[in-house]
């Protein structure tokens, strides 16, 4: 069981190093020479090519983005990197008639704005989720474990509440919510493992219903310097707003 903390210690690469309690402590145990966290120009186009497939995980919201689709003009997708979702569902959406609006930090904005192909018609990017244009939906695919402020201040920031919230690869535990750093190997980033009821209970607060849920068993891990805290599971929720 120590094997993983071994490695860590003798300076060998593992993806997932070290249990924290905040955000901010797990950033401020970055390794000196390494980038800390996400917003850095280096570290956009890290894993970008495999985010702009579609994996058997992102079916689900593929799903729920068909269905909801007669009704739906306009989605911030937060958290969407360069547009990869964009680019991934393009041939099962009709993109032409949605406008598709990618939140993100700085680095992601700029590198995203950069690559904008001309069949991008629809695609736009914010820095600030404050000059978003009112959306039907919220789309948060991969960002729970990166996201610093809590989830409730995240909506709170929309222009107004979208009728729905897409949340996808939300990385749960039985247990409190943990910070690791996950290795980007120019950089390392906070990567919380959130306690398994925390998220419901946001959605609850800012007056959602959960409509579907699912896990993702393919993504399943441990964090490798600390495999006693367990596995964790990643999960995806759609929910309605109430009223």
């Amino acid at each position: 069981m120590a094997y993983g903390r071994f490695r860590a210690l003798r300076g060998e690469p593992v993806r997932f190093r070290g249990a924290f309690a905040s955000y901010d402590e797990a950033l401020a145990n970055v390794r000196v020479g390494l980038l800390a966290g996400y917003d850095h120009d280096s570290v956009a186009p890290v894993s970008q090519a495999f985010m702009q497939e579609r994996a058997p995980w992102d079916y689900p919201v593929l799903y729920w983005l068909q269905r909801l689709a007669p009704d739906m003009q306009c989605m911030v997708d937060a958290g969407g990197h360069v547009g990869v979702k964009y680019r991934a569902f393009a041939p099962y959406l009709d993109l032409d008639r949605l406008q598709w609006v990618v939140y993100d930090l700085p680095a992601l904005v700029r590198a995203g704005r950069a690559q904008q192909r001309p069949q991008d018609r629809t695609l736009s990017f914010v820095e600030r989720l404050e000059e978003a244009p009112s959306a039907d939906v919220l789309l948060a695919s991969g960002l729970l474990p990166y996201l610093r402020e809590p989830f409730e201040e995240l909506v709170g920031r929309l222009s107004s509440r979208p009728r729905h919230i897409l949340l996808n690869k939300v990385v749960t535990r039985d247990g409190p919510t943990v910070v690791t750093l996950e290795n980007f190997g120019l950089a390392e980033v906070p990567y919380q493992m959130r306690n398994v009821d925390e998220v419901p209970a946001a959605l609850q607060t800012l007056g959602y219903e959960i409509l579907d849920e699912w896990t993702i068993d393919q993504l399943a891990h441990r964090i490798q310097t600390h495999p006693e805290l367990g596995r964790c599971t990643y999960r995806g929720y759609v929910a309605r707003l109430k009223g």
